[in-house]
């Protein structure tokens, strides 16, 4: 079983927060989005897009008679399929929202999202929000991020010097909503029990390296405390964006 908890702040510069998350631990199911866009349409882009994800995931729970609209990946399990069609859908969903309303054009949000079966855990991103997994003590980066710096500079480690400086490092080049189809990051691992996942924005990790967030998620606390505790030391480190975390801790089921 998977228990979590997720907090969003505006950060102390911007008046909105483009940020949205769900962590449903019913569902399995745990998603950040960071949304962009003139006036209010990031925070609509990125709403759009958690909604969407979430009801595919909702009516698909069994198989049965619905459809497929984004066919079948063999190479990818039942929930990854979930998963991979959800994201499309989602990325239909903000696409024809911005078409739509002339104050909605070239609105669009990164997602990165968790769906978890037993132990199986399904990582889906697009964009530049991050997923990270805490295990025996080391913190790696699950996605790779979908920026011009990231792309030229391929191979290099997500918080290497090159890269957190780069002048090109926020600059995306695949996100959700932007055109009618999306190159979707798919992966599929398996958990061991006390691991942990961190989903966040880059507002939390464009201002926090990698062992930074690795003495915060070790911490002997409650999921609770190391989220907030995640979130402050994003706005203690002066950044000026958006701060979303989700933090996840799997555990095997008693007697299993």
């Amino acid at each position: 079983m998977i228990a979590s908890f997720g907090i969003s702040d505006a950060g102390p510069v911007r008046a909105n927060n483009e940020d949205c998350l769900l962590n449903d631990d019913e569902l399995s199911l745990y998603i950040v989005t960071d949304g962009m866009g003139g006036h209010a349409a990031g925070e609509v882009a990125s709403r759009l897009a958690i909604e969407a994800i979430e009801n595919f995931i909702r009516r698909s729970q069994e198989p049965g008679d619905f459809s497929w609209p984004c066919g079948i990946d063999p190479e990818l399990s039942y929930s990854g399929n979930r998963l991979r069609t959800a994201i499309h859908l989602a990325n239909r969903r903000v696409y024809r929202a911005a078409d739509e309303r002339d104050d909605y054009t070239g609105m669009g949000t990164t997602v990165v999202c968790a769906l978890a079966s037993g132990a199986n855990v399904t990582i889906g991103h697009v964009g530049d929000s991050r997923l990270y997994l805490l295990s025996n003590g080391t913190l790696t980066v699950q996605t790779r991020d979908d920026t011009w710096a990231a792309t030229v500079l391929a191979g290099l480690e997500s918080d290497s010097p090159q890269l957190s400086v780069h002048p090109m490092r926020n600059v995306l080049t695949n996100v959700l909503g932007a055109r009618d189809h999306t190159d979707i990051h798919l992966s599929e691992r398996q958990l061991s029990s006390g691991e942990m996942l961190l989903l966040c924005s880059d507002g939390v990790h464009n201002v926090l390296d990698e062992s930074t967030l690795c003495a915060l998620m070790s911490q002997d606390a409650s999921l609770e405390s190391i989220a907030r505790s995640v979130i402050a030391a994003a706005l203690e480190r002066g950044t000026r964006d958006n701060v979303t975390v989700i933090v996840a801790r799997y555990e095997e089921p008693a007697g299993g």
